[in-house]
């Protein structure tokens, strides 16, 4: 017999009754019903009742054992009463009587406890992370993971795909985050970084001929933690093509997502409608250039029945340029205390409050009630209703301003209406593509000119597009959002030198600059470069939505905390002297 196991503890049945087995994993829990002991024995793969009587020669030892330590047993299959079968594990019909047991690693005092659904600390849970990692939960969606990693590869080779593996060590390139910079030992005072993203490298293996390239890469960004990011490293689907167009990555992208939320959804419906939606269009609908269209509501511009109205509030906003009222319909959401609780949620985001009307029946007919009703009129507040299609018992929430100063929060008031009105489909995965993301913005205060998004896409009319006002230059850039999040962004890209150092010149950045940033990819582009364009989407995040996660350090084996720290590694950690002196640093005291 092998020296560990003969079967996992997941893998015998009614058939293994009346055999001799030896069984490995860890100690779940014990019970003592009247001196007899009941172990459930854990492994990866499953979980199987073992029994030690005080007939057994090995009664003395079984009574020592704890919650998870480590041990053998050797037993003898029996099955359960009928009446105790549990038909909820695949063992759950039968038992093991101890024979024998090893401990093989005993278990201090534990800081905490992997059986049963106990809540505890960030802090603990990253410290002691392979402890938590023990939990069910946690075998679960590392599982997943590897399923979904496993999968994504399978339906890239189907798809005519080629895995690549690109530079860890590189060169320090700015692509919209902070770098991780590496000292260079041979070359004092000098710097590499890991990559941000392979995006240089997989742009250069289209102009190598390569055609096709995707990898599941590992990204590196110095970056301010969020629920759905990571604070130093990602993985992501990589891929890149030659001779496409936007429409080409769409087509190409699409079946491999919607294959692997078909696969691992837990049966949750998967559109297949992945609307175009442009980065205008949707931060006005939605507020959000990752909407959740599980959330019918689209929210309108109702500026013209405020101007010039009894609510002086909005009618002088609007007499300021560039200023606009937007209204967040609420169907069934008609009701005072509705109404009183949203105006709350948006004090708490740091606005004096949400203006909101709602509609009731007065039992004579319609009456439009709350004090903007009030200071607008009826002849307003019908225009309103009729222009967002709102009948009895709904209402409508206000936000007004320049819309970049209230977007955002009108984004996050529209999730919380849908969601507490029941109108998010929960049961569902609903994807869209944002495209036509403006490539430039204006600085407010010093009118300045820069990149608003990805300097490296291709401006939508190359060329010529570059000769107008920046502000209306759209790029070939593209995100898709699913249910509230981005899911992947990416581009057609900019290979054309003359058009790039044009686009860069817009921005204040000099060609001599872009060649000193840029050179190994500005010089590849001068050999006969290809049209080309790709895509990123974020693994960590996929995982995270399919596993019904809200915080992305739930699928990940080994996560920082918020701070940027590895508990359990002690990371960062000082450099000894020998170390900086051979790389000729010094570190300087923060005061």
């Amino acid at each position: 017999m092998h020296a560990y196991r003969s079967h996992s503890c997941a893998a015998l049945t009614a058939d293994n009754v009346g055999e001799k087995v030896r069984l490995s994993g860890w100690v779940h829990r014990v019970r003592d019903h009247g001196g007899v002991l009941f172990i459930d024995l854990r492994d990866h793969y499953g979980m199987t009742q073992v029994l030690c009587d005080p007939d057994s020669a090995v009664f003395a030892e079984v009574e020592k054992v704890r919650a998870e330590w480590c041990i053998r047993v050797d037993g003898e299959v029996k099955a359960r009463d009928a009446s105790l079968v549990n038909a909820k594990i695949p063992t759950g019909a039968i038992e093991v009587y101890v024979r024998d047991i090893e401990v093989l690693g005993a278990a201090a005092e534990l800081p905490l406890q992997v059986f049963g659904d106990q809540e505890y600390p960030e802090e603990t849970r990253l410290r002691y992370r392979y402890l938590d990692l023990r939990r069910e939960k946690m075998q679960a969606n590392m599982a997943l993971r590897s399923d979904v990693v496993s999968s994504i590869r399978r339906r890239m080779w189907d798809s005519g795909f080629r895995e690549y593996q690109t530079p860890i060590i590189t060169a320090s390139s700015p692509e919209g985050a902070r770098d991780f910079l590496v000292p260079s030992r041979l070359h004092p005072g000098k710097f590499y970084a890991l990559p941000q993203a392979p995006q240089q490298f997989k742009q250069l293996l289209m102009v190598s001929g390569f055609d096709k390239y995707f990898q599941i890469a590992p990204c590196f960004r110095d970056e301010d933690p969020r629920a759905d990011r990571s604070p130093t490293d990602f993985y992501q689907l990589d891929l890149e093509m030659s001779f496409v167009e936007q429409q080409d990555v769409f087509d190409t992208i699409q079946p491999v997502l919607t294959g692997i939320f078909e696969e691992f959804g837990g049966g949750k419906s998967v559109d297949q409608d992945w609307p175009q939606i442009s980065y205008k269009d949707a931060a006005l609908w939605y507020g959000s250039d990752k909407p959740d269209l599980r959330n019918p509501i689209k929210m309108q511009v109702v500026s013209e029945h405020f101007a010039g109205s009894g609510f002086a509030i909005f009618a002088k906003l609007l007499e300021q340029e560039g200023t606009e009222i937007r209204a967040i319909p609420a169907p069934s959401g008609g009701s005072r205390k509705f109404c009183d609780r949203m105006n709350a949620f948006a004090q708490k985001e740091g606005l004096p409050g949400m203006g909101y009307i709602f509609w009731r029946d007065q039992g004579n007919g319609m009456e439009a009630a709350g004090p903007l009703a009030k200071n607008i009129g009826p002849e307003r507040t019908e225009a309103i209703r009729q222009q967002l299609s709102l009948e009895v018992g709904d209402a409508a929430f206000f936000l007004g301003g320049k819309p970049k100063a209230f977007e955002t929060i009108a984004g996050k008031a529209r999730n919380v209406i849908g969601s507490e009105l029941g109108l998010t489909d929960e049961n569902r995965f609903a994807f869209a593509w944002i495209v036509d993301f403006p490539i430039y913005e204006k600085d407010e205060e010093t009118g300045k000119v820069d990149f608003e998004h990805n300097p490296f896409s291709m401006p939508q009319g190359g060329m010529a597009a570059l000769e107008g006002d920046p502000l209306d230059v759209l790029g070939y850039q593209y995100d898709l959002a699913c249910n509230g999040y981005e899911l992947v962004s990416g581009a057609i890209r900019n290979h054309k030198p003359e058009i790039m150092f044009k686009a860069f010149e817009i921005a204040g950045y000099g060609e001599d600059e872009v060649r000193k940033r840029f050179g190994g990819m500005v010089n590849a582009f001068q050999y006969g470069a290809p049209p080309h364009g790709g895509c990123a989407a974020g693994i960590d995040r996929i995982v995270m939505l399919l596993a019904e996660e809200n915080n992305i350090r739930e699928v990940i084996l080994f996560p920082m905390n918020q701070r940027a720290e590895d508990l359990m590694m002690a990371a960062p950690s000082d450099p000894t002297s020998d170390q900086l002196m051979e790389l000729g640093l010094r570190v300087i005291p923060q005061e």
